[in-house]
């Protein structure tokens, strides 16, 4: 039996609408298709069912379109977690107007953990050649220091792990740490937090490093290990967006259910002008359907 991935568009004045359209045009994958989004949106994109969540409308305001994304993604989750769908897929939103609508939430790795009920999660991207999970997300970089611990790193790891194995249906998953300071802090000469926190939590993983960040990706790229821990935001976004501009994907770790997004935004500027590039997301749902193929 085909996989049934639900896949919400997103905010309706971004590319999101645009991207799934043209992903759709010819299905990355063989799979059911459920689409969640405003009637406007979806209706003329192919897909063996139709969702919609909001009347149809000819313009929306922030806090409207973050209403609309904010009931498209509960929507979503909450066919996964009745099992009504193998995977979900979620489109480009924007913050600003997350926060307008009520949706709090740093963004949607944040707010799927909670929706799922309070789980540990972890944000992997991921191009063809290359897989980095992210310790830390969206918070100030003065702020990353403290919030790597060897709790954190240690959780990551194993959701990591576990991911690699049911998931990817890779037999003993090799990881690597990537290191926080320049040449992995020289021994405590360039900061004590590579010493005192990565490598302890690195050998209780079993995992490589901590490696410095301008020798690990190359080493991962070449085949050296499976998925790279990474301590920040942009270390690992810099490695994704080189290694696979345009197919990256996001991929939601830890939650009960498979959820994949593209790496991009809403791109207001371009929104509208048929000149987005549906790589990512088609990407996003391929890799939504293998993995979902794999968990069953």
């Amino acid at each position: 039996m085909r996989p049934r991935v639900a896949v919400t568009v997103g905010d309706p004045r971004g590319i999101g609408p645009e991207v799934v359209a043209k992903a759709l045009e010819t299905p990355p994958a063989d799979a059911q298709y459920v689409l969640i989004g405003p009637a406007a949106n979806i209706r003329d994109i192919p897909a063996a069912e139709h969702l919609a969540v909001e009347p149809m409308q000819a313009t929306y305001s922030p806090r409207e379109a973050g209403e609309v994304v904010g009931r498209s993604v509960e929507r979503a989750v909450t066919l996964a977690l009745a099992n009504e769908v193998d995977a979900i897929v979620t489109g480009p939103a924007e913050k600003r107007a997350l926060h307008l609508a009520g949706y709090r939430y740093p963004g949607h790795t944040e707010w799927l953990a909670d929706l799922a009920g309070g789980v540990d999660v972890a944000m992997m991207l991921t191009t063809r050649s290359l897989r980095v999970v992210l310790l830390t997300t969206h918070i100030p970089l003065a702020d990353v220091p403290r919030a790597v611990t060897v709790e954190r790193l240690l959780t990551v790891g194993r959701l990591t792990h576990q991911a690699l194995e049911s998931w990817w249906g890779i037999e003993d998953p090799r990881l690597a740490v990537c290191a926080l300071n320049p040449h992995a802090g020289e021994g405590g000469a360039f900061g004590t937090e590579d010493l005192e926190v990565l490598e302890p939590a690195a050998r209780e993983l079993d995992a490589a490093g901590p490696l410095p960040a301008d020798t690990v990706f190359v080493r991962a790229l070449r085949g050296e290990f499976d998925a790279v821990l990474v301590p920040y935001h942009d270390v690992g976004m810099v490695a994704v967006k080189v290694s696979g501009f345009g197919t990256g994907v996001n991929v939601t770790l830890g939650l009960p259910f498979i959820r994949t997004a593209p790496d991009h935004g809403t791109a207001f500027d371009i929104a509208g002008k048929g000149m987005a590039d549906p790589g990512s997301m088609r990407e996003a749902i391929a890799l939504a359907t293998t993995l979902a193929g794999r968990a069953r």
